[in-house]
């Protein structure tokens, strides 16, 4: 891997087990395996920390806010980001119910009706990683996969199973 995109990534995410409601076992694994595919690939950058990283990124909610708190590989401080989730508000609603229709179609529907539902279903995902970008302009640069694995973890954090 190219040193300076190397540098530009997340080497860790970390959840508040304080300020994030406890889940379920399905609902644990869902935020385990978003937190896996978003260090496992990512291009993460906080504006005006040109040095680099990797960086360790530390979530937590205060008052319905995401709260990201970002951290070289070795602890020292870079920034912290306070995110207003009531921009995703009716796109997670609505990403929920077509993953529910979803689940629901691969039981009995033709493979045409759950392709169409699966399209959907990816272009709400779409929908909201083109928000969370926007949202973090100005504080954070990051390539479109990585706003579609935050986006995923935002997603695990509010879901209730």
């Amino acid at each position: 891997m190219d040193k300076q995109l190397d540098s530009f990534r997340l080497c860790s995410v970390h959840l508040d087990s304080q300020s994030i409601q406890p889940a379920t076992a399905d609902i644990e694994h869902e935020r385990t395996v978003a937190i896996h595919d978003l260090v496992e690939e990512n291009s993460f950058h906080p504006v005006g920390h040109d040095e680099g990283g990797p960086y360790q990124l530390f979530l937590s909610m205060v008052e319905r806010k995401l709260v990201m708190d970002i951290k070289l590989e070795s602890g020292d401080q870079i920034a912290t980001h306070i995110l207003s989730l009531t921009p995703f508000r009716r796109i997670i609603k609505d990403y929920f119910l077509i993953c529910d229709s979803y689940y629901e179609a691969i039981k009995t529907a033709t493979p045409s009706r759950i392709e169409a539902i699966d399209m959907g279903r990816r272009g709400l995902h779409n929908e909201g990683s083109q928000i969370l970008q926007s949202r973090l302009e100005g504080k954070i640069m990051t390539d479109f996969p990585t706003a579609r694995r935050l986006f995923t973890l935002i997603c695990a954090l509010h879901w209730r199973g």
